[in-house]
């Protein structure tokens, strides 16, 4: 049996960190920003392949174990799996606080 990709989009909010975080070390190193950037999308992408290869959201509460995250340079992206699409609901810094949810 052939599975098909799943399409992954990413939350307005997750890309507006992206963007402040690629902006953040812009400011010191434009090679570092950049590298940071494509990394971070490079993984998100790579969960087309195989969107169970993190592991479950430690912080989410009652986790059906769809919702998923895992860390790049110091940033935790968070991601729901569903039967046709993953969706990048949050990429924020891991000095900062978890949201409760």
């Amino acid at each position: 049996m052939v599975s098909r990709k799943r399409k992954v989009l990413i939350d307005n909010e997750a890309k507006t960190y992206l963007r402040k975080a690629y902006n953040y070390i812009k400011n010191d190193s434009p090679q570092n920003a950049e590298k940071v950037k494509n990394k971070i999308l490079t993984s998100i992408m790579a969960l087309q392949n195989n969107p169970e290869m993190h592991p479950p959201d430690k912080f989410r509460l009652n986790n059906d174990g769809s919702f998923r995250a895992f860390e790049i340079y110091k940033y935790r992206i968070t991601y729901q799996i569903s039967p046709h699409q993953i969706n990048v609901i949050r990429i924020r810094h891991s000095r900062m606080n978890p949201l409760e949810y």
